[in-house]
Order: C-alpha cells, then sequence, then structure tokens
C-alpha cells in the first residue's frame, strides 16, 4: 500500500512527491499489521519517534532517524502485531543511487559515517574521491543513512535471496 509523502528535503531541493512503499516497524507483517487497533502506543513509546501511525497503522519514517531495535514498540502493543522476539533487521536494505556525491566526484562519506552496522564503505577511485560499497547481506535496513545523505541518494529496497540453480 503505498503512501505520498513529501518531505521538507524534497520540497528545498525542488524534486517531486515521491512515492514510496509502506515500511512496517520492525518485524511486523502485511498480515500481522491487521490486528493492529491503531491505539499508537508503538509510536508514543519509541525512542526514535521513527514510527508514525498513518491511516491507524503504525509505519516507519526514516527522514526522522534510525530504528535501533530497541524493541520498546512491540513491548507496548497490547495487540498481537509483533513477533514474539525482538526482529533486528528489516525486510529490505539500502541501494545508493547514482546522485550520491561521491559517484558525482564531490567528497562525501556521511553514509558510512553513521552507518551502525559498518555496512557502507568507501573504495579508492583514481583521480576522485572514494566511491561507496555498501554491503548488502551486512545491511540491517534500520534507515540511519537516509536522514544523514545531503541528496537523499539513498533508498531502500527488498531483501531478494536468488534461488541456486543445481
Amino acid at each position: 500500500m503505498p503512501a505520498s509523502i513529501s518531505t521538507r528535503r524534497a520540497f528545498l531541493t525542488g524534486r517531486p512527491m515521491v512515492e514510496t512503499a509502506v515500511v512496517y516497524p520492525p518485524g511486523v507483517t502485511e498480515q500481522s499489521v491487521l490486528d493492529c487497533s491503531g491505539c499508537g502506543k508503538c509510536s508514543e513509546a519509541c525512542p526514535s519517534k521513527i514510527i508514525v501511525m498513518r491511516s491507524g497503522l503504525p509505519t516507519i519514517d526514516f527522514d526522522r532517524g534510525e530504528c535501533t531495535f530497541c524493541g520498546t514498540c512491540a513491548e507496548r502493543c497490547p495487540e498481537r502485531v509483533f513477533p514474539p522476539a525482538t526482529a533486528t533487521r528489516f525486510p529490505h536494505h539500502a541501494v545508493i543511487e547514482d546522485s550520491c556525491l561521491a559517484v558525482n566526484y564531490v567528497d562525501c562519506q556521511a553514509c558510512r559515517d553513521g552507518c551502525p552496522a559498518d555496512a557502507i564503505r568507501f573504495r579508492p577511485r583514481r583521480g576522485g574521491p572514494f566511491l561507496p560499497s555498501l554491503d548488502a547481506d551486512a545491511c540491517t535496513g534500520c534507515g540511519a543513512c537516509i536522514g544523514l545523505c545531503p541528496t537523499a541518494s539513498i533508498s531502500m529496497r527488498p531483501v531478494s535471496r536468488e534461488v541456486a540453480h543445481v
């Protein structure tokens, strides 16, 4: 269920409103969110203040900050929306787009500096600043890099596992 979101950064950079997929709190699935009563206790309890109630359902807004996977939202939920064990990753990972400053020969490593999982590294490039390299397996999808990127060049993509052919 896509939601239309317009951020202050999008307005200031002249970017149009962006269609984004809805991201639920860690561990919450399309099925389990149907049990949500819309009480908002998870949103109130979130220490990062990234859980936002949209249409009566808890969603994540990474422009507000990152998920620390603390589990407070799950503890405060009176319904069966969250899994019994605290989730430690999202079913998506970060992707660095071509509009990245480093890709365009401007030195920037803000995403690397803010990544708690050390999933973003920079490798040397001849004749220019280091290039970002993301380890999708190490990325937890916490969103720490999104709010730090000055050009909004980081997005989230679903984790896809290729099936091995025998």
